[in-house]
């Protein structure tokens, strides 16, 4: 089940923005939990009702309940160190 008090990285194994954001944050030390969306149908609803009837990974939810969907590394990092 998902913590309210972690980053939520909606996502794909193969898509290259998710595998770049990951490494990012694994860089990083952030701590964040992984849903593949390609895995879990409810999840790949979520993504498609924030994002409009589109499967736009990554999309990442943070603890304050922003959210950023296909980050920069600049964006994301921007995001992280707040």
């Amino acid at each position: 089940m998902e913590n309210q008090n972690q980053i939520i990285m909606y996502a794909t194994r193969w898509c290259p923005d998710c595998i770049r954001a990951r490494r990012l944050l694994d860089q990083k030390g952030i701590q964040y939990q992984f849903i593949d969306i390609d895995q879990d149908p409810q999840a790949k609803e979520i993504v498609m009702k924030i994002n409009h009837g589109n499967k736009s990974v990554p999309t990442i939810i943070f603890p304050d309940g922003s959210i950023l969907v296909e980050p920069s590394n600049s964006d994301l990092s921007a995001k992280i160190s707040k």
